[in-house]
C-alpha cells in the first residue's frame, strides 16, 4: 500500500520540504532524478509528486487530495497521462524509450501535461539512455520526467546535468523501527530487522520467514563453535551453516548476522547493552560476553567483512566460510 504525503514527510522531510516549495513557488523542474537505497520512499514520492501535478483540489498548492479522479486513477495506476517504464528483464531497452516519446507525441488525453516515471533508471541500456537524454534536451512545455534509481553513478553524466537531482537519505533506525512496531512486528525483532534492510515491506517479509528465525540461531551457534577444534567448527559448518546458508544472497544474509553478534558482545562488554539488536538472544550473548576477549572483536568483525567482500567477488562459498572460520579462530576472543 502506497505511504501517505505526511508518512513520506515524517520519512524525508527535506525531500517534501522541497518539492511543496516548488509547488508554492511555481518552480517544478522539467526532469527530476530520485536517488538513495531501496526502501528509502523514492517510488511512493514519486507517485505523490504525479498526484500533485494533475489533483484537481491540491491543499495549500502542494498537497494532493487524494479524493479527486485523478488523484484517485494514479493510486489505481491507470492514469492516461502517466506513463512509466520499468525493466524489461535486466535491463530498460531502447524499443521502450521509443515508444515512451512516440506516445509523448501525441495530445495529454485529460490535459496538456504528461508525466512519465522511469524506475531503476540505472539499467537503461546505453542506447536507451541515448534516446532519453534527446527526450531530456526538448522537453515539452507541460511534461515532466521522474527517474529513479539506487545508482547514479551508472547514469550518464549528460542525463544527470538535465534532472533536479533529490537525495533520499537512509531510514533512522528510531523511525524505521517504530514503524515496524506500528505494523505489529514485536519490539525484539524489530531492532534486528531494522540492520538487516531499510525497507519497511522486505522487513515484514524477513520477519515471518521461518528461514530467517532458525539463521539467527545458526549464527549464534557458529560463534560459540569457535572456541572448540578446527575440525569440530569444520564438522559444524558442514553440519548446519551450508545445510541452511545455501544461496549466495543467504550466506551474505548469514555474515551480516554474524557481524551482528560480534557488534552486540563489544557492545555487551562497553556496558551497552541497550544497543544490542540480538535481543531474543540477550541471556545467551551476556553469558558469551563473560568468556570473551573485547580487544579480538574488531579484528574478528573486519575478517566477518572481508569475508563478504570476497563473496561479492565470486570466491568459492565454501573455501570462503572455511578460511573465515579458521582465522576467527586464529584471533579467537575466548579467555
Amino acid at each position: 500500500m502506497a505511504m501517505s504525503w505526511d508518512e513520506v514527510a515524517e520519512m524525508q522531510p527535506d525531500v517534501i520540504t522541497y518539492i511543496k516549495n516548488s509547488f508554492q513557488k511555481e518552480r517544478v523542474a522539467h526532469a527530476y532524478l530520485f536517488e538513495g537505497m531501496h526502501g528509502t520512499g523514492k517510488r511512493d514520492t514519486a507517485i505523490l509528486l504525479a498526484k500533485a501535478l494533475f489533483c484537481e483540489n491540491l491543499h495549500e498548492r502542494y498537497k494532493p487530495c487524494e479524493s479527486c479522479l485523478n488523484c484517485k486513477r494514479i493510486t489505481s495506476g491507470n492514469h492516461p497521462d502517466l506513463h512509466l517504464v520499468e525493466p524489461d528483464g535486466l535491463s530498460i531497452k531502447k524499443q521502450q524509450i521509443k515508444d515512451l516519446q512516440e506516445e509523448f507525441s501525441k495530445k495529454g488525453m485529460e490535459s496538456s501535461r504528461k508525466v512519465y516515471m522511469v524506475i531503476d533508471a540505472e539499467k537503461m541500456s546505453v542506447s536507451a539512455a541515448n534516446s532519453l537524454l534527446k527526450f531530456l534536451e526538448e522537453p515539452g512545455a507541460d511534461t515532466v520526467a521522474i527517474l529513479l534509481t539506487e545508482n547514479p553513478q551508472r547514469i550518464l553524466p549528460t542525463i544527470l546535468s538535465r534532472c533536479q537531482i533529490i537525495a533520499f537519505h537512509p531510514l533512522k533506525p528510531d523511525f524505521f523501527i517504530k514503524k515496524l512496531i506500528e505494523n505489529g512486528v514485536d519490539p525484539n525483532s524489530a531492532h534486528l530487522l531494522a540492520q538487516m534492510t531499510n525497507n519497511v515491506h522486505e522487513a515484514m517479509d524477513l520477519n515471518v520467514q521461518d528461514w530467517f528465525a532458525h539463521a539467527q540461531l545458526v549464527v549464534v551457534k557458529l560463534y560459540e563453535v569457535l572456541k572448540k577444534t578446527p575440525l569440530e567448527a569444520m564438522v559444524a559448518l558442514q553440519g548446519e551453516w551450508f545445510v541452511h546458508f545455501k544461496e549466495k544472497e543467504q550466506i551474505d544474509r548469514g555474515l551480516d548476522l554474524l557481524l551482528l553478534v560480534f557488534r552486540d558482545l563489544l557492545y555487551i562488554q562497553l556496558g551497552k547493552q541497550e544497543q544490542i539488536v540480538f535481543r531474543r538472544e540477550a541471556a545467551r550473548l551476556q553469558q558469551l560476553a563473560l568468556h570473551t576477549r573485547m580487544s579480538s572483536l574488531p579484528d574478528q568483525m573486519a575478517a566477518v567483512l572481508e569475508a563478504k567482500r570476497k563473496l561479492q567477488a565470486n570466491m568459492n562459498p565454501q573455501l570462503l566460510m572455511e578460511q573465515l572460520v579458521l582465522k576467527l579462530q586464529e584471533g579467537s576472543a575466548f579467555v
